[in-house]
């Protein structure tokens, strides 16, 4: 046999281009040494990179650096979608940096340099079809985000929350690390196909000690990703010492990535029969405690950090109906891989919005500050608050924010179909609780604030518009929610392909 492999480059297409944008950024940070152009070439990589992905997703799946039927870059629809979705994120957080960029100590090419790095390896995650691949993919996404997070110079909140986010990822990289090597050593592969079929076919493995330590460590490792309870005591902290832009991507696309990672070791490499019922926990845990302790936060970046821990119970929920032998047939698995990448779509446009009104509403370089900050905020900024407004009664699940409403109703129909109506109950309640939250922060947007006479007299805090770029994300991140919410079977059959 030939050791010398024919490579699709059409297949490879957006890896390139994500990769690409990352050196040309450099280059332009070195050559041009202007602010404007860096972020210019970092936003023109994304928008190619989306492009790319979706020609190169339209067509039939490509498959390349294969042996025999086993390959290690799978492209279909999934995997563009997954790619186009990390290029925009890319991009609105690019523009959510505008004020951080052009106003603080923040240097614009080491920060754009890392932001398309991070890009590049969630555009290779979605495609991934090996271990190592898809572990060098999450950790190529994952990486930067440690220097980024620290960017607020001069904060001790910011410099312990990259260490604290720096500690927790390479512990969680060390678990899933080990239990791909423990699952190599008992079944001899790597590729996801090849462990599923072994796995498959030969279940006296699933009975050795070691199996059964792989299958956990790789699990569990990822769920530190996803911040799955218990292992989601990181994020709080992490996303309100961050900068908000970075704290805006860690919640959307860092999370996206772990989402991504487990869905494929689950859909393709591990029995269902044994996650399904650790996913079924970890979902029912994950949105509980999410929703309770998001009840209780008085700072406005933690209650959004809670209850996008929350999301990740609703995320892992259709996950969890294969522990049943109902939800492991092929219509109910279908349904619940579909329901699960599309929530997650529908979870980060919806999150982005949220998180770019909250940019706008807030001083340039300034944290997330409490939720009593944002009262009376519709008087000053009405339309960024009925943005913000909007995102919220989305991610809970309430008209008119469609794109919620279909998201839930999404997960809760795989559920039933998988016969896992319990589950679907648990959702249901979670589902109220997060309405306490979500609407008391927005009805704050709208409260009167006794402190508005008198800033109406001294116009000590007169609020700044927004800028160009801010407006312009915020603007963009509301519409595609607001379309997804209006054409939600769209996602639906993207992420079934």
């Amino acid at each position: 046999m030939s050791l010398v492999q024919s490579v699709d480059n059409v297949a490879l297409l957006p890896a390139y281009l994500a990769a690409g944008t990352a050196v040309l950024v450099l280059l332009a940070d070195l050559l041009v040494a202007r602010r404007g152009a860096t972020v210019a070439v970092a936003a023109v990589g994304a928008v190619a990179t989306a492009v790319g992905a979706a020609l190169v997703g339209a067509g039939q799946t490509r498959r390349t650096f294969c042996v025999g039927a086993d390959c290690s870059w799978v492209l279909d629809g999934r995997a563009a979608l997954v790619a186009a979705v990390f290029a925009l994120l890319t991009l609105g957080v690019l523009g959510l940096s505008g004020p951080l960029l052009s106003d603080g100590p923040t240097p614009p090419g080491e920060y754009c340099f890392l932001l398309a790095c991070s890009m590049t390896g969630g555009v290779v995650l979605g495609a991934a079809g090996d271990l190592i691949t898809l572990i060098v993919a999450l950790e190529t996404l994952t990486l930067p985000l440690y220097v980024l997070v620290g960017l607020r110079r001069g904060s001790l909140a910011s410099a312990e929350a990259a260490v604290t986010f720096f500690v927790v990822s390479v512990v969680a990289t060390t678990l899933t690390l080990l239990g791909a090597a423990l699952l190599y050593a008992t079944t001899g592969g790597l590729h996801l196909d090849r462990l599923g079929a072994i796995l498959g076919d030969r279940p006296e493995l699933l009975d050795l000690p070691l199996t059964t330590a792989a299958v956990a460590l790789v699990v569990l490792g990822l769920a530190f990703k996803v911040a799955a309870v218990p292992f989601h005591a990181w994020a709080p902290a992490t996303y309100d010492g961050a900068p908000l832009p970075v704290a805006a991507y860690l919640s959307t696309a860092s999370k996206l990535g772990g989402v991504v990672a487990l869905l494929a070791v689950v859909q393709r490499a591990l029995p269902a029969d044994v996650t399904g019922p650790v996913l079924a926990l970890l979902a029912v845990a994950t949105m509980t405690v999410g929703n309770l302790v998001a009840l209780r936060q008085r700072r406005t970046v933690r209650l959004l950090a809670w209850s996008s821990v929350a999301q990740a119970g609703y995320i892992l929920a259709p996950l969890g109906a294969l522990a049943l032998a109902a939800g492991r047939t092929g219509e109910a698995r279908s349904a619940a891989y579909a329901a699960a990448v599309a929530y997650a779509v529908f979870f980060v446009l919806l999150e982005l919005a949220a998180f770019a009104a909250l940019v706008a509403l807030r001083p340039a370089g300034a944290d997330g500050g409490t939720v009593d900050d944002l009262r009376g905020a519709a008087r000053r900024h009405p339309w960024v608050a009925a943005a913000l407004a909007l995102a919220l009664i989305g991610l809970a699940g309430l008209p008119p924010g469609l794109a919620g409403l279909f998201a839930k109703v999404t997960v809760v129909r795989s559920l039933l179909t998988g016969g896992a109506g319990w589950l679907a109950l648990v959702v249901a309640v979670n589902a109220v609780i997060g309405l306490a939250y979500y609407l008391r922060l927005a009805a704050t947007l709208y409260a009167g604030d006794s402190r508005d006479a008198g800033m109406a007299v001294s116009g000590e805090r007169e609020a700044a518009r927004p800028a160009w770029t801010v407006a312009a994300a915020l603007g963009l991140a509301t519409a595609a929610a607001v379309v997804v919410g209006f054409a939600p079977q769209l996602v639906l059959d993207l992420a079934a392909r």
